[in-house]
Order: C-alpha cells, then sequence, then structure tokens
C-alpha cells in the first residue's frame, strides 16, 4: 500500500485554498458529537480567517493529505504571568474521520510544538473533554499531562461563564 502524501504546515488566512479548508475542517468538527453535533452557519466560516488574520497572536496548523483538507488545529498566544513568558493555547484540533489512524494529530501538534518553540513560549496548554478518551490518548502520547499547580489542591479546571 503507498504511503499517503502528508503536508503539514502553518496556515496563512489571507490564502484562499487555506481560508476553504480551515472553514471545511472546523465545519467537520462543530458538527461532530465532541463539537457539539451541529453544523456552523456558511457565513461565519466564510468570516472566520479574515477574523483571525486580525488577531496577531493567532494561528492555525493545516494538514492535507493527497491535496485534501484533512485535519487542523487553532491556537491562540497567552502569556504566563509565573514565567513571563508567552504561551501557546491549543483551542481546536480536528482529524476528519477518513484521514484518522494517520498519526495527523501528532504531526501537527509537532507543528504547533515548534512555532511555540520559535515564539519563546513557556509552555503549550489545551482543554479536553472528559469523556474525548480518544484526544486524550492523543494528547497523552504528545506528552500532554494533567495541570497541577501543587498536587494537595488537586487539577486546574476549565471554566467559562458565556456573554
Amino acid at each position: 500500500m503507498d504511503t499517503p502524501d502528508i503536508l503539514v504546515l502553518q496556515a496563512s488566512y489571507t490564502n484562499p485554498v487555506h481560508a476553504e479548508a480551515i472553514g471545511r475542517v472546523l465545519n467537520h468538527y462543530a458538527q461532530d458529537p465532541m463539537g457539539g453535533g451541529q453544523a456552523l452557519p456558511a457565513d461565519l466560516l466564510e468570516q472566520l480567517p479574515a477574523e483571525l488574520a486580525k488577531r496577531a497572536h493567532a494561528f492555525s496548523v493545516l494538514a492535507f493529505v493527497g491535496g485534501e483538507p484533512a485535519g487542523l488545529v487553532n491556537c491562540f498566544e497567552g502569556f504566563s504571568t509565573f514565567a513571563c513568558r508567552p504561551l501557546v493555547n491549543v483551542h481546536d484540533v480536528v482529524v476528519m474521520g477518513p484521514f484518522r489512524g494517520l498519526g495527523l494529530s501528532q504531526k501537527m501538534l509537532q507543528k504547533v510544538e515548534e512555532i511555540a518553540r520559535q515564539r519563546g513560549c513557556c509552555k503549550i496548554t489545551l482543554e479536553v473533554l472528559e469523556g474525548n478518551a480518544v484526544a486524550q490518548s492523543a494528547y497523552r502520547k504528545f506528552g500532554f499531562e494533567d495541570s497541577i499547580f501543587d498536587p494537595a489542591h488537586g487539577r486546574m479546571l476549565f471554566w467559562k461563564k458565556s456573554l
């Protein structure tokens, strides 16, 4: 069996091929039960690359297999006050169904780490659903672990307040 042609790169939000791929893969994720199970509005998907481009601390990594959009990682740079250095928060990690099992999440996370190191970041953070064992396994394989500042106080929790 031939090895598929895999390309992993930092997306250019102004490249129409990359912009279309971001929307296509993100919409695939949104329709998955782990992404909420509902398609995103077409106008949102169309506007997203331009909105990301306005944010200097945003970057995305795309994976293509045989020229087809296959994976996406959206990231945002934050700042660690305790380290006085930037950090990267991974916001979305998606591998489209037909391309699972090719190691794309590991390849994309490797590119994220490369970019984070170039930016002088002290760490990479992400959130994962408690019930998403597949994603947790992929993240642990890459070296992510529970976030604990002091074991006496337990794991850090990710909370939100919708506006």
